[in-house]
């Protein structure tokens, strides 16, 4: 999409057009573009289309009824940060006390949308020109446009001075995919903490892989899952430098490091938990092991092994049954005596790929039971453990 489509999508012929294609089928899109070419421009039936079809796509982040109001580009659907974690982002900033935001490299404009509807005044910055008319139509869309003003601009060059709170959510995609090293964000980790600094309060949006050794010092890092999946990390500027803390989503369920030691290694007991990533990811294994008077069942391994049945709102509990020595064979043999036919396979520290191992071991389910099978390492061997949730 280039702005000329985004000019014909936003005009009434190209909003009708997007109400008719909604809910098009692929298999049904050739003949819904012959069709309608015979009355519409080629680009712009193209245009809609694919609007559609990014506006499904979008869903999963921004929900059906957002999405379908809103307008998108290939990379805002997949950069873009999914509403739930905007949401909790922009409460925080609330809570704060904020009541205005420079929202920079704000994208399509997702945590914008986020910072007005708690009522949050919003300056959001791109430097593409497409990118910030994308987000001007969407602060429209959404009815939030007295809240929100979107500026094309360098965002190194914008005065923010006079702003509560200043968020950065730099490009960590390049010509060849993800990038890892903070410094080779655009614009760099750098460049946000220098600016962070000198705002009252400040959010970076980072990359949840972030080493532990690159967040500064005045900095407190909160790791973010939805669902169980890890999504971001942020910097918090303003608020506890230091903390570190995991945030699960739905909640929130806040897990703040203690700084505690790692847990010990310890005999395998009753009970496997499997601790949230985001738990993993702040270096908070510790935390969610002493919730449920726990250790380790390998020094490089994030399980956590307890003869109770603790509930842990950050981790999940299994209760396990058997504990073998990895071998194929042994593991399909037992699955068929025990008529297993819905098999969840769980790794870590193996290399095994669990698709692989299921296709092994159970090409067709052998009846009605359900297993969930850990390949990773107890004491350094590698292991099977069979369980189910507890």
């Amino acid at each position: 999409m280039n702005d000329l489509c985004l000019d014909s999508l936003l005009s009434p012929e190209g909003r009708a057009l997007l109400d008719q294609v909604r809910g098009t089928a692929p298999a049904e899109e050739l003949a819904v573009a012959t069709r309608l070419r015979r009355e519409h421009p080629a680009e712009l039936v193209s245009a809609a289309l694919t609007q559609a079809r990014l506006r499904e796509r979008a869903a999963a982040k921004f929900g059906a009824e957002d999405a379908g109001r809103m307008f998108f580009t290939p990379n805002g659907v997949e950069q873009s940060t999914r509403t739930a974690v905007a949401a909790h982002r922009a409460a925080r900033l609330r809570a704060l006390g904020v009541t205005s935001v420079a929202d920079l490299c704000c994208g399509i404009g997702g945590d914008a949308i986020a910072f007005a509807r708690a009522g949050i005044r919003v300056l959001a910055v791109d430097r593409d020109p497409l990118t910030a008319a994308v987000a001007r139509a969407n602060a429209e869309a959404l009815g939030l446009s007295a809240l929100i003003e979107v500026r094309e601009d360098d965002v190194t060059r914008v005065d923010v001075s006079s702003y509560d709170a200043v968020f950065v959510d730099p490009a960590r995609r390049g010509g060849r995919g993800r990038i890892f090293d903070p410094e080779a964000y655009s614009p760099p980790l750098s460049w946000a903490v220098a600016t962070a600094l000198k705002a009252p309060r400040a959010a970076l949006k980072v990359a949840p892989g972030i080493p532990h050794e690159a967040v500064p010092a005045e900095a407190e890092a909160e790791w973010i899952s939805d669902g169980g999946d890890v999504k971001e990390a942020v910097l918090w500027f303003g608020t506890e430098p230091g903390l570190v803390r995991a945030t699960l989503l739905p909640g929130p369920r806040a897990l703040r490091g203690r700084g505690l030691p790692d847990p010990p290694v310890r005999p395998l007991g009753r009970y496997l938990y499997e601790p949230d990533g985001a738990a993993i990811r702040a270096h908070l294994v510790a935390e969610v092991a002493a919730e449920v008077d726990g250790g380790l069942i390998d020094e490089t391994i994030a399980y956590v092994t307890s003869d109770a049945h603790h509930d842990s709102s950050y981790a999940t509990a299994y209760e396990i049954t058997d504990r073998l020595p990895f071998n194929v064979k042994k593991l399909k043999a037992l699955l068929r005596e025990r008529q297993v036919g819905i098999l969840t396979v769980k790794k870590r520290g193996s290399a095994v790929e669990p698709e692989e191992l299921r296709r092994k071991v159970m090409p067709k389910p052998h009846g009605p039971r359900a297993v969930t099978v850990f390949l990773t390492r107890v004491a350094g061997a590698p292991t099977m453990l069979l369980g189910h949730p507890a």
